[in-house]
């Protein structure tokens, strides 16, 4: 009972919309009638600026950690229902129930919830996410490359199965997300950061 409860709640906690209540809060209105329609914190940015996309960033992140600490502390810190909770708050920030089910991609909350299980991997995946983004100013591309860098980092630096579980899990619903960016890579037509629409 107490892991249901461990990972209803870690939900809950990942499902709070934070781009959207920053940007409504910024005056902008639903941040999903405008630019991509996601409510992270790369199209807060093109929408709204960089003070509340950096908002966005920091209150995804941290709503990712809280969700599996909060978990951790319902669910008596048992392995697997900790582990799940990390899943469950990417897909709760990615099917939000307080949005109807929609929501981001679930990249920052990922970060939050895989820094709470497996820090240690975090930083390769997080030097190659900057890496990345930076030589090509790809987002996208460079979130994908993060998300596989994670599991990938679990299972070599020997973590326990069930976080290495969650992790493979979390980074596949964040490169799922990612279906339509990876076809407009492949195309070409991906937009990079920074750059306006014509």
């Amino acid at each position: 009972m107490s892991g249901a409860l461990a990972v209803l709640t870690a939900y809950l906690i990942g499902a709070v919309p934070v781009g959207f209540l920053i940007a409504r809060a910024w005056g902008v209105g639903d941040i999903r009638a405008h630019g991509s329609g996601n409510i992270g914190a790369t199209n807060v940015l093109r929408t709204a600026g960089r003070a509340p996309a950096i908002l966005t960033l920091v209150g995804d992140v941290a709503k990712g950690y809280l969700a599996v600490t909060a978990a951790a502390v319902v669910g008596r810190g048992e392995p697997w229902p900790v582990a799940a909770a990390g899943v469950a708050a990417i897909i709760a920030n990615c099917w939000s129930i307080f949005l109807g089910f929609r929501g981001g991609k679930g990249v920052a909350t990922g970060l939050g919830a895989f820094l709470y299980l497996a820090p240690l991997a975090v930083a390769p995946a997080a030097v190659v996410w900057l890496v990345i983004t930076l030589s090509f100013r790809y987002v996208s591309l460079g979130s994908v490359l993060a998300a596989l860098c994670v599991p990938l980092g679990t299972l070599m630096l020997g973590y326990p199965a069930p976080r290495i579980a969650a992790c493979a899990a979390g980074a596949a619903i964040v490169i799922l997300r990612h279906h339509e960016n990876i076809g407009r890579l492949l195309a070409g037509s991906e937009r990079r950061l920074g750059e306006r629409r014509a």
